[in-house]
């Protein structure tokens, strides 16, 4: 016997979602003529990702049928004009089985078989797809075929039927379910060609978190993981997972200037300033002035004709304007310029997703070179698994580094003098770490700061006094005739002019 030979079809092009991010996700989108199961409990927003994967193919000028068993049209017209759709051009097909209709000519009067209505159920949905021949289906939902089977093998064989009629159409589907049967569900997914899970969940404080998870998709190298969905005016959204290694650029700051400060003292610390392409770690106590000399260097960039984006998780946007303008800094100019972007964030009501989304486009989009994340403190209630904030902050902190951005990080320690304790430990992802202590003299509070870590260069191992005013930042001199500097509590033995006064400038 000659064997036979089988040539494999070429692979047809990915079908868009319509859905922001999911494409990303897909690598392109669902395969094209396959079936999709879509799963997740009520309210997940299966609905909304179907009717928008619906509606972009009425863009492409492909036709569109959505066929509901679980909701009635008045209801799915009631979710479109939520988002500002008009389903015009989609075809809307409302099923109601026989056995559920009220008309009495629908109604079986002798005889009520789970054969025949279901037989009956099937029977409608391919008479439908046969005169209207869509491109895309949605089909909305599988527990109704599920519960009119009375079996799992019945609904395996339906549901396989329904999908091989749907393939010699050339039709791509979605197949919604609500797992009301998790034994029924594994089943489906042999089945499909693509599974997408939608998950919904409560914190014990705050909004309601969304994600989405690929279970499978054959022959695609997907995104594999959880992203955040979130569910806004015009549809639902997805922020595909942040993996720093598909993002990489040919980015080398060894021929770079530093960044500067445009304070001298403070740069000649640092060895002459920041490098591009290093993320920054400010740590020091409440009122140290960590956020002061963050916006320091945002004015400097500014001033260099550069953009910046500032995240501030505890402060609102007017005080830090008008902290800002208090030491000088007029930062409404270059806000209204577009220069600078300053994003106020609720961490019980922004996902990590949509904190790596918000950076992406800072940089993608608006060519950001400083991007301020302040702080970190308030990012960590957003996510509260310390494992799980290191692994994302390595991804993010990556991710900037590989575009050259100058990255300041704002850290808040327990404390105000004497030993210090950080709720969490990123000193390790820091490519420089600058340490911020109050310390007393002379019967007076100042503050000093040094550098602990700068892996791309030297520095200064001295400690420095510095001052925040009106006139900006100042830094004085190293604090020689000091010992216990970090302690809070020094001792000293120099004369009072090596200290920073009210009207003096000096080390500036």
């Amino acid at each position: 016997m000659s064997e036979t030979t089988h040539t494999p079809p070429e692979p047809l092009a990915p079908v868009a979602t319509g859905v922001p991010g999911l494409d990303e996700i897909l690598a392109g989108g669902y395969a094209a003529n396959r079936l999709h199961l879509i799963e997740g409990r009520p309210g997940s927003g299966k609905t909304t990702l179907g009717l928008q994967f619906l509606l972009d193919g009425v863009r492409r000028s492909e036709t569109g049928l959505y066929i509901t068993l679980s909701e009635t049209k008045q209801e799915l017209l009631a979710v479109a004009a939520t988002h500002g759709w008009s389903l015009d051009g989609l075809v809307l097909y409302e099923l109601i089985p026989p056995e559920l209709s009220l008309d009495p000519k629908q109604q079986q009067s002798l005889l009520y078989a789970s054969d025949l209505e279901l037989g009956e159920t099937v029977r409608m949905v391919l008479a439908e797809v046969e005169r209207r021949r869509p491109k895309r289906v949605v089909f909305d939902s599988l527990s109704e075929i599920r519960l009119l089977s009375q079996g799992s093998l019945r609904y395996r064989r339906q549901v396989l039927a329904l999908k091989h009629f749907f393939l010699q159409l050339g039709c791509t589907v979605l197949m919604l379910d609500d797992l009301t049967s998790e034994q029924d569900d594994l089943n489906l997914h042999s089945i499909s060609h693509g599974v997408l899970r939608l998950e919904q969940f409560a914190l014990p404080y705050g909004a309601e978190r969304r994600r989405l998870r690929v279970i499978k998709m054959r022959g695609t190298a997907f995104s594999g993981g959880f992203h955040d969905l979130t569910i806004e005016r015009g549809g639902v959204v997805v922020r595909p997972r942040l993996i720093a290694a598909q993002h990489r650029r040919s980015f080398s700051g060894s021929d770079a200037e530093p960044v500067s400060s445009g304070v001298p003292g403070l740069d000649a610390l640092l060895g002459g300033g920041l490098d591009r392409g290093t993320a920054t770690l400010i740590l020091g106590p409440s009122g140290a002035g960590k956020s002061s000399l963050t916006l320091r260097y945002v004015v400097s960039a500014l001033e260099r004709g550069e953009a910046a984006l500032i995240v501030t998780f505890d402060e609102t946007r007017h005080i830090l304007l008008k902290r800002a303008a208090g030491m000088g800094m007029n930062l409404e100019p270059a806000i209204a310029a577009r220069q600078l972007r300053v994003a106020q964030v609720d961490p019980a009501e922004m996902s990590p997703g949509e904190l790596t989304d918000l950076l992406r486009q800072a940089v993608e989009r608006d060519r950001v070179g400083m991007v301020v994340l302040d702080s970190l403190s308030g990012y960590q209630n957003a996510m509260p698994e310390e494992q799980y904030l290191l692994l994302q902050m390595h991804e993010i902190l990556t991710y900037l580094n590989q575009q050259g951005v100058v990255t300041l990080l704002v850290l808040a320690q327990h404390g105000l003098v004497g030993p210090m304790m950080t709720p969490v430990d990123l000193t390790y992802l820091s490519d420089t770490i600058l340490l911020l202590r109050f310390f007393e003299a002379g019967g007076r509070i100042r503050r000093a700061l040094s550098v602990l870590k700068k892996r791309t260069g030297g520095h200064e191992d001295s400690i420095r006094e510095y001052r925040i005013d009106a006139r900006g930042v100042r830094v004085g001199q190293p604090l020689t005739e000091f010992q216990g500097v970090l302690t809070g509590v020094p001792t000293y033995s120099g004369p009072p002019e090596a200290l920073l006064e009210g009207r003096g400038d000096n080390g500036r």
